[in-house]
């Protein structure tokens, strides 16, 4: 089994590290933001690890070009299954991941206390398994568990 691990540099990569023995044992490789991240995630784990740059909605040029380097990733990589704690491009490679056949799985942020993040609500509709962090979410967002927190 391959996971992708999808993470902005930051708090939302913090998030899904702390998931670590989700995917001990297992061939992963990550898809981040920053460079520099990327160097320290290589080095930690010994596996691959793709930039595809920061985006957002307010600039579609960037999101253009982090979906075609997702893309890139997914024809290339093939994993089983996409993992993600968001931004943008988590919601870009686990809508590639699923459109081939792989498995999605979206943790969305503990900063997002009243309704998922953006990305989050667009991932909501196809992934397999959608966990929120807040207990009050779920009898809000239909498909959403909850489980704990991360943190």
């Amino acid at each position: 089994m391959k996971i992708a691990l999808v993470a902005s540099a930051g708090g939302h990569l913090n998030e899904l590290l702390k998931l670590e023995k989700a995917w001990e044992g297992r061939e992963v490789f990550f898809v981040t933001t920053v460079e520099i991240v990327a160097r320290e995630l290589e080095e930690r784990y010994k596996t691959r690890v793709y930039v595809v740059g920061e985006s957002n909605h307010q600039h579609p040029w960037q999101v253009l070009k982090a979906f075609l380097r997702c893309a890139r990733i997914v024809m290339s990589e093939k994993p089983d299954v996409v993992m993600s704690t968001g931004a943008a491009h988590g919601c870009l490679m686990c809508a590639l991941g699923k459109a081939s056949g792989a498995r999605v799985v979206w943790i969305d942020s503990i900063a997002n206390v009243d309704r998922p993040s953006l990305s989050g609500r667009m991932v909501r509709r196809f992934a397999d398994l959608f966990l929120v962090q807040w207990p009050d979410l779920v009898s809000r967002y239909s498909g959403a568990e909850y489980h704990g927190n991360l943190l």
